[in-house]
């Protein structure tokens, strides 16, 4: 087994309505949807966000879609309206739950590894 982090296996979509963040994670290819769905509970991804999320974590399958949806309650600190934080909206909650590791056989680790972002490749500049 080896630790990937979701970057690898999916895209990420993320926004926010009041103190709620919503982030929808979505698999690359329709044969990693029912690894996610085993392995990106709404409690990992409660843990995930330790000290950030202060409500609830709520998941919801979209398996027609190989997508997740999560909604993490108290995550905005009242919102971009009521808040005192810097930014208190959800959009960078997609790419910090994209850094989030779960574990894979070796064979989907060596198939999927570097495939989120590649950096570019090749001369020109």
């Amino acid at each position: 087994m080896t630790r990937v982090p979701l970057l690898d296996l999916a895209h990420a979509r993320s926004g926010d309505k009041g103190n709620t963040a919503n982030v929808g994670l979505i698999a690359y290819e329709e044969r990693d949807y029912p690894l996610l769905a085993e392995k990106v509970t709404a409690d990992r991804v409660k843990e995930h966000f330790a000290g950030m999320v202060e409500g609830p974590v709520e998941r919801f399958a979209l398996d027609n879609l190989g997508a997740l949806n999560f909604l993490l309650h108290g995550a905005l600190d009242g919102g971009g309206t009521v808040s005192l934080m810097t930014d208190a909206q959800g959009k960078v909650f997609s790419t910090a739950l994209l850094r989030m590791e779960i574990e894979v056989s070796d064979e989907v680790a060596d198939r999927v590894r570097g495939r989120g972002r590649l950096p570019a490749t090749g001369g020109g500049g």
